[in-house]
């Protein structure tokens, strides 16, 4: 008799097994407050938890969710918690949750549209409501990707593309060409030099403009740059606007760098990966003046829609500027799509094989409601603004930004201004390493005008007043505990 070789179980043990699954997840949303935002774990530990040959054998799967629990989600760094500050995290949904456990169970591909006809369509539905949240062109068209990264490089691949197709590039490549250039502030995010460099322009052809006080780009300086490469004999092609740095939440002024794109016959790009989402606030509109005169936009779902990862989005003011890019005929994907208005995504994308990022961000759309999500949004920007008044307010520490987003930059000084800016500068690099081994809180740092500062990100909305009362609090004891060790006296 042959044997049954499905790695199935039965539908019994399965119902079994989602369950204590639930329970899982229900005991780690237990005290989120008070729960350690960060386990202390090293990787010499975890490697031992994990260090065995690829097993021949399978294990119960009540016992391997036992060892799941106690080692990887009970140790998982408590992104969902309320004491979680570091980079850009937020909490996620709980309709996320429950999302993503449906997709992981019909398993589709939204790479061609009869592989996941509802899921094509969901997407295409969650990309015009990502942009008519924000305020863009509300005919644009997008792609949902895995975050900011990614949907940076999706434009700028559109971008160069577009701008260059009458050079034939796809076929002909870069070679031969007069060096093309590109535009940022020096507070733009890490990624874009990646992108320029994947995309064949080279970081010698990326021009990192400074940045004013307000860490916003110094225009003017921007200009000039613009003029000395066309006199170079550079191709000036594209200008990036910030709608939210990473370092301190500054906004472009991205009406003028529009009319600027325009006035040089550029693309104009907007990284909102941070952000973008805001523009969805009124009290905010001013700030965002702009965001609609650009050519592409990329924003994340996993920021301030509170999505779980990966779920980022690049929106462009021409939906066919991807098709015109990604498309590729073959055969073995050749099929009568066409004949009823069928959307196949891997015709406007690089990937082909796609997971369903769209249900979590429409279910959240359909469980909270786009108010509610504002509120959450705004919210965090209002207790950013109590963190930072409370910071200028205190004695001990310095405000190093004014934030119009949700990320606060603040150093230590002493609470007599009697110590030294070297050592000032040492107690606060110490801060980050000994408040992740306390474990309390997770926050990161920066440098601003070149001196280590203390960020702290507010994208959460389960934050409340009193969690950032109690950041304050840890990072008090954290410097007395370092101010001991360096024998220091204030």
């Amino acid at each position: 008799m042959e044997q049954n070789n499905s790695l199935d179980y039965t539908l019994e043990k399965f119902s079994e097994l989602l369950l204590k699954t639930s329970d899982i997840i229900i005991d780690r949303y237990q005290n989120l407050d008070t729960a350690k935002a960060y386990s202390g774990l090293t990787p010499q530990k975890v490697e031992l938890w994990f260090n065995e040959p690829v097993p021949e054998n399978g294990l119960d799967a009540n016992l391997l969710l036992d060892q799941v629990k106690e080692k990887v989600i009970d140790t998982a760094t408590l992104n969902i918690g309320t004491n979680m500050y570091a980079y850009v995290m937020t909490g996620g949904t709980q309709v996320s949750v429950l999302s993503e456990m449906l997709v992981a169970a019909i398993n589709q591909n939204v790479g061609k549209w009869h592989l996941a006809p509802v899921m094509s369509e969901l997407e295409k539905r969650v990309v015009q409501w990502g942009s008519q949240f924000i305020g863009y062109d509300s005919s644009a068209g997008g792609v949902l990707v895995s975050g900011g990264s990614a949907a940076n490089l999706t434009g700028l691949t559109v971008a160069r593309n577009v701008m260059f197709e009458k050079y034939d590039i796809r076929k002909q490549g870069l070679f031969g060409l007069k060096p093309f250039t590109v535009y940022a502030s020096d507070e733009t995010h890490g990624c874009i030099d990646k992108s320029i460099e994947l995309l064949g322009i080279g970081t010698d052809n990326y021009k990192k403009v400074n940045s004013l006080d307000d860490f916003t780009i110094d225009l003017h300086a921007l200009e000039n740059q613009i003029k000395q490469d066309i006199q170079d004999g550079k191709r000036p092609f594209c200008i990036i606007g910030n709608a939210g740095t990473v370092n301190t939440g500054a906004i472009d002024p991205l009406d003028k760098l529009a009319a600027l794109a325009h006035k040089y016959d550029m693309w104009f790009h907007i990284d909102g990966a941070y952000g973008g989402l805001a523009a969805s606030l009124k009290s905010l509109h001013d700030r965002f003046k702009g965001l609609d005169l650009a050519d592409s936009v990329a924003i994340d779902f996993h920021k301030w829609l509170y999505q779980p990862f990966e779920a980022g989005c690049t929106l462009v003011k021409n939906w066919s500027d991807l098709n015109r890019t990604f498309y590729k005929r073959a055969a073995y994907l050749d099929s009568d799509s066409k004949t009823d208005n069928r959307f196949d995504f891997n015709e406007h994308h690089f990937q082909l094989s796609r997971s369903a990022k769209a249900l979590k961000i429409w279910m959240s759309f359909k469980a909270y409601g786009a108010s509610a999500i504002r509120s959450c949004i705004h919210k965090d920007i209002r207790l950013t603004k109590y963190l930072a008044e409370t910071i200028e307010k205190s004695i001990d520490f310095e405000l190093c930004n004014h934030p119009d987003l949700s990320v606060v930059c603040f150093r230590y000084i002493a609470n007599d201004r009697s110590l030294s800016q070297s050592l000032i500068d040492e107690l606060n690099k110490k801060i980050i390493p000994e408040l992740e081994a306390d474990g309390r809180v997770f926050i990161t740092g920066t440098t601003l005008n070149n001196r280590p500062v203390v960020r702290a990100c507010l994208i959460n909305h389960r934050l409340q007043k009193e969690n950032v009362d109690f950041l304050l609090k840890v990072i008090r004891e954290i410097v007395v505990k370092i101010k001991n060790q360096l024998k220091v006296i204030d």
